[in-house]
């Protein structure tokens, strides 16, 4: 048995011998050995025996290894089996280890052995040889005792045993050990091929840093050039974003901003440049500039004729307008106006034309609207030396239920709170009666705060323009309203002979005048200087006119004809028992007389005013001195009388503050101590 098995091992198979050599009969040669088999562990004995059995009874494929290269000169197993000169024949060594005698192996003529006659009991498959040679090992064991050797042989069986019954552990191990080849080939070559990635990556890296390296290199350049250019560019550049704006966007803040961006680059390149053609950059930039100009113009009058058309559309509020869509907006005429005058002065004559027929369309059905207002006539009969027992009952109950000697509460509209004129709506459905100082009032009040606001928009919108210019486009608007304005009080003053109407009318246009020069604009001085040119000599013709009908009362008492117009109930009673109770013309002049100093309690020393209540006043006391010679011859009577007048007069007066007023409290008091003195 063990000559085949050193026989099958022992066939020329071409494969490499194993790396254990503790079976063959030669001596150990290391130098043999290539350099992969000399650094792998050395098996124990037992380890080998097991490997050997493996080698026997499994698959005949072997674990990968590293190959074994031969040895230079030659097979490395064939000059590891040249034994020596001196050494033995196996055969004897194998006869002495298994006690054979002369009778067993031997060779035949053709050199294949024979069986031996007799075997062992007990064929042990795997010999421990412990590290030592054939030759050794025979020599040792022919020492032993055969009990010893006997149970190292049953040893071994069990050993062999034992490894029979862990085999396929062995073949699992042998399998995981393949999978993990296989996993490790796998890894391998991810990682060979990560390394190639990594190594692209890394030149990829080099390169991106060269390019970044460059691309600093040409951002500080263009730092350095564009700090040096930077400012002269941007001074003569205009952004997309303004162009854009000026050519398609609304007209609104945004609009306004680009427009005074295009407009300073535009002053700067005239101002900067005297010769444009000489810089490359100008010449280029300046078509273009001009063109944008060009476009804005275009929007701009575009816009402006928008909202003057829209003035005149149906009960339109000029005023709202002007505020929201006119003033929000004044540069873009300023700008007009620099670019291009002519365009400019037509579009302000344009907007002219459309408010001189705005005010004077609305003004014409506003004082239609008051010319409904139902007004008290006041005629030449309303005088103070009227006969008032000459006129018919009707005419007298009218007279006192609307005394024209009586100012009443007509003054009034002097210290009112409210600060607005009627509307037209209310004037034609107003069904009261009212004085001249009514509608007066109210279209003057109108009148004064449309020119004010319209004043106050001129100088904001055509702020360009100087003053003697907007005062021309003030008369150009307001012109035609301002000469209605002085019809309608033509109109109301005519007909009549109301001393305290004309009067009232007098303060109103005063306390006008005094609100334009509070609210600075002097534009609307002529009319108000042409109202009080109509309004003082009309006031001195009514005034003249009661001084008129004194003096004829005075004339008429000489003549006892006359003496009804004296009496009290019309007739001609007794001369001797005349009372020296005060004239029933006497009542009606101090009421005269006090509303008049009441409505010019203000007035001034240079007034008309003075004069005419002078000569009335005056006229008054001639008339009184006539009138006591009629009492009696008695000159206490007489002197009772006037008294009595004077006091009545000063009774009436007594509550009138001003400076007019003291003046005739004096006057009257002195006369009054003079009649009891």
């Amino acid at each position: 048995m063990w000559l085949d098995r050193l026989s099958s091992n022992s066939t020329p198979s071409g494969s490499p011998p194993p790396s254990n050599r503790s079976l063959s009969p030669a001596p150990r040669r290391s130098m043999h050995l290539n350099p992969e088999t000399a650094r792998r562990p050395s098996y124990t004995p037992r380890s080998s025996s097991l490997a050997n059995v493996t080698r026997l009874n499994a698959s005949t494929a072997s674990l990968p290894g590293t190959p074994r290269l031969p040895p230079q000169g030659g097979s490395a197993l064939r000059q590891e089996l040249t034994p020596p000169v001196d050494f033995e024949s196996p055969i004897d060594v194998l006869k002495s280890i298994l006690g054979c005698t002369s009778e067993t192996i031997l060779k035949d003529g053709g050199g294949q052995p024979k069986e031996s006659q007799g075997k062992p009991d007990i064929i042990v498959k795997a010999i421990n040889f412990k590290g030592l040679s054939l030759h050794e090992y025979a020599n040792r064991s022919g020492n032993e005792p055969n009990g010893a050797d006997h149970a190292d042989r049953r040893s071994r069986v069990q050993s062999v045993e034992e490894f029979e019954k862990e085999k396929d552990k062995f073949d699992d191990l042998h399998q995981s050990i393949l999978a993990c080849d296989d996993i490790l080939k796998s890894v391998e070559i991810s990682l060979t091929s990560f390394q190639k990635d990594l190594g692209t990556v890394s030149a990829e890296i080099e390169t991106l840093q060269a390019r970044s390296h460059a691309l600093n290199t040409k951002l500080e350049n263009r730092k350095v050039v564009e700090k040096l250019l930077g400012p002269a560019v941007e001074e003569i550049s205009i952004s997309p974003n303004v162009v854009m704006t000026i050519a398609e966007g609304p007209m609104n803040e945004n609009w306004i901003k680009a427009l005074q961006e295009l407009e300073n680059r535009a002053k700067f390149i005239e101002s900067k440049f005297e010769d444009p053609s000489s810089i490359r950059a100008v010449t280029d930039i300046k078509p273009l500039l001009d063109n944008l100009v060009s476009k804005a113009l275009e929007r701009i009058r575009d816009y402006l004729v928008a909202q003057i058309k829209a003035l005149r559309s149906p009960n339109m509020n000029a005023q709202v307008i002007q505020r929201q869509k006119f003033l929000p907006f004044k540069e873009l005429f300023g700008f007009l106006a620099r670019h291009h005058a002519q365009l400019a002065e037509e579009i302000g004559q344009a907007y002219i034309n459309t408010m001189r027929w705005y005010y004077l369309h609305h003004f014409t059905r506003y004082r239609q609207a008051l010319d409904k207002l139902s007004l008290s006539t006041s005629d030449k009969h309303d005088v103070l030396g009227a006969d008032q027992g000459g006129l018919q009952p009707a005419m007298k109950q009218m007279r006192n239920s609307q005394d024209p000697m009586n100012l009443g509460r007509r003054m009034d509209i002097l210290n009112g709170s409210s600060s607005s004129a009627i509307s037209s709506y209310l004037a034609e459905e107003d069904s009261s009666t009212h004085h001249i100082e009514v509608p007066f009032r109210n279209f003057n009040l109108a009148l004064i705060d449309n020119a004010s606001m319209e004043y106050s928009f001129l100088t904001e919108f055509f702020q360009s323009i100087s003053f003697h210019s907007v005062s021309r486009k003030f008369g150009e608007i307001f012109d035609p309203t301002f000469s209605l304005g002085q019809s309608l009080t033509r109109d109301l003053i005519d007909t009549t002979n109301d001393c305290f109407g004309l009067l009232l009318c007098v303060r109103l246009n005063q306390h006008q005048a005094f609100e334009l020069q509070r609210r600075k604009v002097p534009v609307a001085d002529g009319y108000i200087n042409a109202t009080n040119m109509l309004l003082w000599p009309k006031f001195q013709l009514s005034m003249d006119m009661h001084c008129e009908s004194i003096r004829r009362l005075a004339t008429g008492i000489s003549n006892r004809s006359t003496t009804s117009t004296l009496s009290f109930g019309g007739g001609a009673p007794d001369t001797g028992k005349q009372s020296t109770a005060p004239h029933p013309l006497t009542q009606r002049f101090g009421q005269f007389l006090d509303g008049i100093l009441a409505v010019s309690h203000d007035a001034g020393d240079d007034e008309p005013v003075l004069n005419s209540l002078l000569r009335l006043r005056n006229e008054f006391d001639s008339f009184l001195s006539k009138a006591s010679k009629t009492v009696g011859g008695d000159a206490r009577k007489r002197d009772r009388f006037l008294s009595n007048n004077y006091s009545l007069v000063l009774t009436i007066i007594a509550d009138t503050e001003g400076k007019l007023a003291q003046e005739h409290k004096l006057h009257y008091e002195d006369l009054k101590k003079a009649c009891r003195d």
